[in-house]
């Protein structure tokens, strides 16, 4: 076994895997300087190491706050030596699933979220900005030049060493020496010999969920004398194309899509999805009319031709800034290949469509959060191993990140010797916290950041003003916590 496959910090790549300088300069110059940054001042050599394994949006949001903080980072990455079912590109904080970062609104969980990020000096909130696409209320990437740029940032930080080795597997004294943190972001899709490792360490099982793909759509494919574009409820043209059903066409797709053959699983895959990404077809099993009041809602979005609300609707958003392309909203599927183009194409305005990507869906892995981690992210027993990312039990890209930004700023107080410190329950990033480590282990399943996670309020108010009132408390607690060492705000 090599050095770069165990958990101990490994040597540095050779400068060439380093980058060419571009426009990200000022970026990667920018953490890590004044304003009482702990480790400033320090010589490269001198400030204390993080390791990394996993560069997608939480080992890169990690590796960002912990060279921020002052501390050497060594982020390993499998890519391109070796792909995920799931990954393509060799681009680090590769978006895999949909190109939406969802809701932007400062009143719900997950823009509440964002806002916290941002507070905190988030780069994978930084990037989404950057190279955003108009998607409505939600904030939307071009996800390649998201991921290039994120991958020339953290390949230029000069505090960043970046190795494209693949770790296969944990040492048996992981994790026990917290002044040599390491922090495990391999995402959803952890390798069989890595994720049989950390087992090793936690003594406990994982658990497994299924996330789904949707397609891709060629925009000049689409048929625009059927599909009209519309946001629900928006005055104006909106930013999603809308393709409409009657009763009639609702009803031969449901059928086709009833008797339509899937992938099978594999032997070792067990039938269990996270009820925020059901696919398709799971959905219409539950009922004829499931698919009418979720992805395929119709209300908010009449038809300009007729002034009325169809029957149903199916949604196509932007996948990149130049709208070349679409996916379909909410149309995660395990149907085969062939399957797929035979039942997408009975979509009005969808019968020449040409399909870039199909639908896929794939294992994912996660711990027994309340079991395996403190609130500051570490494995239980061993203080100087962290987990990020959705490996951790949460789901989605914002609480990915949000996981990797928490774990990176912990694992650098472990390295510098500062105390640690968890933002309180009323914020977002602590409710996640809460349920990871506070759940009812025998229940506990991946969640999406959402208002239930949080304390209760104190009175009852519209839906709204809870938003509201919620939003400011979190950020009046966020900016409290902004005066611990972990919670300092970058430069």
């Amino acid at each position: 076994m090599t050095e770069q496959q165990t958990c101990k910090p490994s040597p540095e790549p050779p400068a060439a895997q380093k980058g060419k300088a571009g426009d990200t300069a000022a970026y990667a110059q920018s953490p890590g300087r004044a304003n009482g940054v702990p480790g400033d001042g320090l010589s490269r050599q001198a400030r204390p190491v993080v390791t990394i394994i996993g560069g997608g949006l939480a080992g890169c949001e990690a590796a960002w706050q912990a060279a921020a903080f002052g501390c050497r980072v060594i982020l390993h990455e499998m890519k391109p030596e070796r792909y995920s079912p799931a990954h393509h590109s060799p681009h680090l904080a590769e978006l895999v699933c949909s190109n939406s970062l969802r809701s932007a609104a400062p009143d719900s969980a997950v823009g509440l979220l964002k806002d916290e990020m941002r507070a905190l000096g988030s780069l994978i909130i930084q990037a989404a900005e950057r190279h955003r696409v108009p998607a409505g209320k939600a904030l939307a990437v071009d996800r390649e030049h998201f991921a290039a740029f994120i991958t020339e940032l953290i390949s230029q930080h000069p505090h960043i060493s970046v190795s494209h080795q693949e770790v296969t597997e944990l040492t048996a004294d992981c994790g026990a020496d917290p002044t040599t943190p390491l922090i495990l972001a391999t995402g959803p899709l952890t390798t069989e010999a890595l994720a049989g490792s950390l087992a090793q360490i936690t003594g406990q099982e994982h658990l497994a969920f299924y996330d789904a793909i949707a397609p891709i759509i060629a925009v000049d494919s689409l048929d625009r004398e059927i599909i009209y574009q519309a946001s629900r409820y928006d005055d104006g043209p909106g930013d999603y194309l809308n393709c409409p059903m009657d009763r009639d066409q609702y009803q031969t797709f449901i059928e086709a899509l009833g008797q339509a053959a899937t992938v099978p699983l594999k032997a070792f895959e067990e039938a269990k999805y996270f009820e925020g990404c059901l696919p398709i077809e799971v959905m219409l099993a539950r009922g004829r009319d499931t698919l009418r009041f979720g992805p395929m809602k119709p209300v908010g979005l009449p038809d300009p031709r007729t002034g009325r609300d169809p029957y149903a609707v199916v949604q196509l958003r932007k996948e990149n800034a130049a709208g070349t392309h679409v996916n379909m909203v909410g149309f995660q599927t395990k149907l085969t290949y062939g399957e797929q183009k035979r039942v997408f194409t009975l979509i009005p305005g969808l019968a020449n469509a040409e399909f870039t990507r199909l639908g896929s869906i794939h294992r994912n892995t996660f711990v027994c959060g309340p079991k395996v981690l403190t609130p500051y992210l570490q494995v239980k027993g061993r203080p100087g191993l962290l987990l990020a990312g959705q490996l951790t039990g949460v789901e989605g890209y914002v609480e990915s990140a949000a996981m990797g930004l928490l774990a990176g700023r912990n694992a650098a107080c472990l390295a510098l010797g500062l105390p640690l410190s968890a933002p309180s329950p009323d914020t977002a990033h602590g409710a996640l916290l809460g349920h990871l480590t506070q759940s009812e282990p025998k229940h506990f399943q991946p969640s999406n950041v959402n208002f239930s996670l949080f304390p209760p309020l104190a009175a009852r108010l519209p839906k709204r003003q809870r938003g509201q009132l919620r939003a400011q408390q979190a950020l009046d607690s966020l900016a409290q916590w902004q005066h611990t060492p972990t919670g300092r705000p970058l430069p």
